[in-house]
């Protein structure tokens, strides 16, 4: 009986255009990848634009040598949960090297970190989303910060996307005595950017923390990578921020900075910390490279020619929507590496994405429940390892499609 209800189900999100595929690359994390659709066909050689490696240092040679020395230290695995035997001085430096950085945004800043930015930001929302509280959600915010939501005791509120006359509204009338405002900084299907010094004003005029989900911007955005607080300029107690460490620091995990006595508060209770084995070592002391690369000038240079790539796909992609407005796509309002170019239907997303399949660019469709209903879309996402070159080789594949569907 469940399998044939699975199978039912499958079939059924096949014909609505939403069954998802996995493809198995066969060389390191940069824009050139072998690549194949599954086990029985050989790899073949495709251009990506869609990893989160917003750097390029998930390959690079230092970091790739810091990690084997860090194996060589330390081992393979860490053997516990950190409240066991997990916790080594790898991530004790590492926490302490991201409180510094965090200090500039969050006084007295505090860091621990998680597996993954999924297990951070769940510990956040059930930790401190108790009965007494009130979650105030943007709509487009990242699936595990929705999950989290669900699974706090809180009251959920959710608000349009970036729709601050609506929080406000929510605020005034909240009978809870804690209030948590919960938003991407960074929105990972669109990305667009929170208003943090409006956000940050509501919450001193209502009493209200701040949750930021900075995973698209940590690493990108301000001076010296330390992201969208850093950008926007920005300091209070009341920023607690989930960091991840898989996308622009091109290893892995994540981190949340706050308060001293939040991370205190999370490291007694947050059960995604508690009850789970500590990240390898080797990685922490990888990224303790990985920040010093971000925060130096090869960080700076890489900034400056991700935001090179970005205007020159923007500038090219509008240039195509005027040539070719039958084709029906629509550039969304972003200037960070993350550019979706909207199509719209569920079908025409996916044949975009095959078609350029065909012409060796990886750009997967991305579609409901990912991004709200009508909105499928290509989610091209730049790195600093991208060439111009190779943008204009992904301009090249879509002026033809365009051209082919007008």
């Amino acid at each position: 009986m469940l399998i044939d209800h699975l199978s039912q189900q499958l079939l059924e999100r096949s014909a609505a255009g939403l069954r998802r595929r996995r493809r198995t690359a066969a060389t390191a994390c940069a824009p050139r990848q072998q690549v194949s659709d599954d086990n029985s066909t050989p790899p073949r050689a495709m251009l990506g634009f869609c990893s989160n490696d917003y750097l390029g240092l998930a390959s690079h040679p230092t970091l790739i040598e810091a990690l084997v020395e860090g194996a060589h230290r330390y081992g393979a695995g860490s053997g516990a949960s950190h409240l066991i035997s997990g916790h080594g001085e790898a991530h004790a430096a590492l926490e302490d090297l991201l409180a510094h950085w965090m200090t500039s945004s969050i006084p007295h800043a505090r860091v621990l970190t998680f597996s993954t930015g999924y297990m951070a930001n769940l510990a956040l929302l059930t930790a401190l989303g108790d009965s007494s509280a009130t979650v105030f959600c943007d709509k487009l915010n990242h699936a595990s910060l929705i999950d989290g939501a669900l699974l706090a005791k809180a009251q959920v509120r959710r608000y349009p996307h970036c729709h601050l006359t609506t929080l406000e509204r929510q605020l005034k009338v909240c009978a809870t005595p804690i209030r948590l405002i919960v938003t991407d900084t960074v929105f990972g299907m669109d990305g667009d950017q929170a208003d943090l010094a409006a956000l940050l004003a509501l919450a001193e005029r209502y009493d209200a923390w701040l949750i930021l989900d900075d995973a698209h911007g940590f690493g990108v955005l301000g001076q010296h990578g330390h992201g969208s607080l850093a950008q926007a300029g920005l300091r209070s107690e009341r920023f607690i921020l989930m960091g991840t460490l898989g996308k622009a620091a091109g290893v892995s995990g994540a981190f949340i900075a706050a308060h001293p006595v939040i991370i205190e508060w999370l490291l007694q209770t947050a059960r995604t910390y508690v009850f789970t084995t500590a990240v390898p070592p080797a990685l922490a002391h990888a990224l303790r490279t990985s920040l010093q690369l971000i925060a130096g000038d090869e960080g700076m240079r890489r900034r400056v020619l991700l935001r090179q790539h970005i205007a020159q796909l923007r500038s090219g992609l509008q240039d195509l929507i005027d040539a070719y407005p039958a084709a029906g796509w629509v550039l969304g309002a972003s200037d960070t590496a993350i550019q979706p170019l909207i199509v719209g239907d569920n079908a025409r997303a996916l044949a975009l994405s095959d078609r350029l399949d065909t012409q060796g660019m990886w750009i997967p469709a991305i579609r409901p429940p990912t991004v709200p209903t009508g909105t499928a879309r290509l989610r091209i996402t730049l790195s600093a390892s991208h060439t111009a070159d190779d943008v204009q080789c992904l301009l090249a594949a879509l002026h033809t499609v365009a051209k082919e569907w007008t």
